[in-house]
């Protein structure tokens, strides 16, 4: 891995802790009793340059019955995402744009051939899962394919949810949220809203993760 300005990340490190690590000022000169040298204190410099996992997200939108085929993972508890109502998507494989790697993973995941795929944003997650992994997805919504999904794939159960109860599963009560039975990941209520509003501009975002919780979220449209 290619870094500038911290050391290279430890498995599992937190960004707290490499953030620490960046300010350690080792001294020397002094530390040989050389009364000619001063100390000289090296900071590094700078943020640790991301080499984030490229992904895509999908939300497939039925707009005649207004649901949305998500994916409950469950089939698998070593899943980094188990137990979990997900959209459909993956990593970005060499060789294919991010295009391809939608309809590819659309393809294998739900047996469907997309044909109208809209952009609707792109996310960079930081220390994101189990593993504090740093991720950029780009986000899309799908509202025209052919074939018919699955009941099931290897990550789990593939499942429509009313647009209703996915938005009502992103509402700012959290009674509002419990009610609606849908365990997302933390931070999807706050960019979900942006995936179905009626807004045609993209949406730019950058989510932190400690653990199971996003902790910060901001974005901006273009």
């Amino acid at each position: 891995r290619f870094w500038t300005g911290q050391p290279p990340r430890a498995p599992g490190s937190s960004r707290a802790a490499r953030s620490a690590t960046a300010q350690r000022s080792p001294v020397a000169g002094a530390a040989a009793g050389d009364p000619h040298k001063r100390p000289v204190e090296v900071r590094y410099r700078g943020a640790v340059t991301l080499t984030p996992i490229v992904g895509t997200l999908a939300y497939l939108w039925d707009r005649d019955a207004d649901r949305v085929l998500m994916v409950q993972r469950d089939a698998r508890p070593d899943d980094d995402h188990y137990g979990k109502v997900n959209g459909l998507g993956g990593k970005l494989e060499a060789g294919e744009h991010v295009v391809e790697c939608m309809r590819r993973e659309l393809r294998e995941e739900a047996g469907l051939e997309v044909t109208s795929l809209r952009l609707r944003g792109t996310i960079s997650w930081t220390d994101f899962g189990p593993r504090d992994e740093d991720w950029l997805g780009f986000v899309f919504v799908a509202d025209a394919w052919s074939g018919e999904p699955p009941a099931s794939n290897d990550e789990g159960g593939l499942i429509w949810v009313s647009r209703t109860r996915l938005l009502a599963a992103c509402d700012p009560d959290p009674g509002v949220r419990g009610a609606a039975g849908l365990v997302l990941w933390d931070g999807d209520r706050h960019f979900l809203p942006l995936v179905f509003d009626d807004d045609p501009r993209p949406f730019h975002g950058t989510m932190p993760y400690a653990g199971e919780r996003a902790v910060g979220w901001t974005y901006e449209r273009l």
